[in-house]
């Protein structure tokens, strides 16, 4: 079977083909079709109706974006395409509709992927959100980005990010340095984050003036954090008694935000997870809402995907 899509926007047709043909080489390689480049449009072909169907709705969904003057890249092709073997691909052009907030160079920053779009929504809605799930959902990065919004319409005065510093015993003694150089290498993720969005001569002077707060978790230790958007990373490294520390700072006017992947708990043996332990007692409590991000959400370059699974395979294959 094959089908033609007819595109005769050449800047549309360049983008959606993507730098050497990438875009299109992806498609082909995560599915049982051959797409041709016909000049002004594209040829689709394959034996199995219904694959070249979908790679077709693929292709005609980011037509629709790029038609809408939004740009793409590899990870919204990759995006598509699962969205597409969910069956939820009649979403995927909704997503973008709604842009966040713009970076410092200009650049939209919208929602990827579902799980996203429920956790900005749940931020909006709730004093307190947790957002559970797997890395490269985007959680820290977005909930940055919330605050970051938050702080530019003033809604908040400031932003205080922490985390537990596990890996260093959370009380750091032995580490050398200044308090800057001991937490710094565990709060790296954040400040990538910031950097993304407010770039780095900003974020430096906003923590020169306290405006944004990045600390261990233990400095927040008999505080009440009011006109503050704060946010909790790692929060699966927290014990019973630190979560309920921390979510008792929430002061007036103030959002919270606690991030955390259960699966990634390095806790000393025995010791109970303050997120797990948050998640059985407070599901229930209004304004507090707890969002799952499945690995359908986490967008990896296909390269990283093919070395996941080859590490994979390479480990059932030791244990058989």
């Amino acid at each position: 079977m094959q089908q033609f899509i007819e595109i005769p926007d050449l800047e549309i047709f360049s983008t959606l083909v993507g730098n050497h043909h990438k875009h299109l080489l992806f498609l082909e390689d995560n599915s049982d079709v051959e797409i041709y480049d016909q000049g002004n449009a594209l040829l689709v072909q394959g034996t199995d109706e219904n694959e070249v169907q979908l790679i077709v709705q693929v292709l005609q969904a980011l037509i629709v974006l790029l038609e809408r003057k939004i740009p793409i890249g590899l990870s919204d092709v990759v995006m598509a395409l699962k969205m597409g073997r969910k069956g939820t691909l009649n979403q995927f052009t909704t997503l973008y509709e709604k842009t966040i907030l713009t970076d410092y160079h200009g650049k939209p920053i919208r929602i990827k992927t579902l799980g996203q779009k429920k956790y900005i929504e749940a931020i909006e809605k709730n004093d307190i959100t947790f957002g559970i799930g797997p890395a490269g959902t985007g959680k820290t990065f977005l909930a940055v980005v919330m605050a970051v919004k938050a702080l530019k319409k003033g809604e908040v005065n400031r932003i205080i990010i922490t985390r537990p510093a596990v890996e260093a015993g959370e009380s750091l003694g032995f580490l050398p340095g200044d308090l800057k150089e001991k937490v710094d290498p565990y709060l790296r993720p954040i400040y990538d984050s910031l950097y993304s969005v407010l770039g780095e001569d900003q974020t430096n002077r906003l923590m020169e003036r306290g405006v944004i707060e990045i600390a261990p978790l233990a400095y927040m230790r008999g505080r009440t954090l009011d006109d503050a958007f704060v946010i909790l990373d790692e929060a699966q490294n927290t014990t019973t008694s630190q979560m309920k520390m921390f979510l008792t700072r929430l002061g007036y006017r103030s959002k919270m935000i606690v991030n955390g992947d259960k699966t990634q708990i390095d806790l000393p043996r025995g010791v109970r997870s303050g997120l797990i332990d948050a998640q059985q007692k407070l599901a229930q409590v209004p304004d507090i809402a707890f969002i799952r991000f499945q690995q359908g959400d986490v967008v990896r370059h296909p390269v990283v995907a093919k070395i996941i699974a080859a590490y994979e395979e390479k480990e059932i294959g030791d244990e058989k």
